[in-house]
């Protein structure tokens, strides 16, 4: 199993059906490239060009959008123009500003691929229907793609993404199934 494109963690306690706007992070501006108002760009899509494939972006808030021009490429970020940033200082303004899609504006993932956006906020439970928590953020620290459950009255836990266990992902019902190892879920100290 894999997942495709990134979102930071916020809106992380609601279910996917809760969150108001359904929008997908798919990239952050994380400064000015020269002195004419290009900015640099690290893209969180599979393919980091798709960043300015889907439509206008928006910003964390949606009230403003832009047009992205893609105009290089650096080490680990590409380097854009957006319309109206004439000028370095005007750039370096926008750093750290997220960029976000709709997620209906994104084509749907293959088998067994799922948007971070998709499984952020699903209730993670045992095959008995027990609620362990809800699916706080995902990290990939390497190894593969590890979520983090959020519990109620118990330290969160790093959960494997990996079919073994977590044998079913089911967005659609908001919900994933865990069958995890032997003290995975354990609150006692090693």
């Amino acid at each position: 199993m894999s997942s495709r494109i990134c979102e930071p963690a916020a809106n992380a306690f609601l279910s996917p059906d809760e969150r108001p706007s359904r929008r997908v992070c798919v990239g952050v501006v994380t400064g000015p490239q020269g002195v004419r108002g290009a900015v640099r760009i690290k893209s969180f899509t599979e393919v980091p060009e798709d960043v300015a494939a889907y439509g206008p972006l928006e910003d964390e808030t949606g009230r403003r959008q832009f047009d992205l021009h893609l105009c290089g490429v650096a080490t680990g970020v590409l380097i854009a123009r957006l319309p109206g940033i004439e000028d370095r200082d005007q750039a370096e303004a926008l750093r750290g500003l997220r960029l976000y899609l709709p997620r209906s504006a994104l084509p749907e993932p293959a088998a067994e691929e799922y948007y971070h956006a998709d499984l952020i906020g699903l209730d993670a439970v045992l095959g008995d229907g027990t609620r362990v928590g809800r699916v706080r953020a995902i990290y990939d620290f390497g190894a593969g793609d590890t979520l983090e459950v959020a519990r109620e009255g118990a330290p969160p836990v790093l959960v494997p993404f990996t079919r073994a266990v977590v044998p079913i992902v089911a967005p659609a019902e908001g919900r994933l199934v865990l069958d995890p190892p032997p003290g995975l879920l354990s609150d006692d100290e090693p």
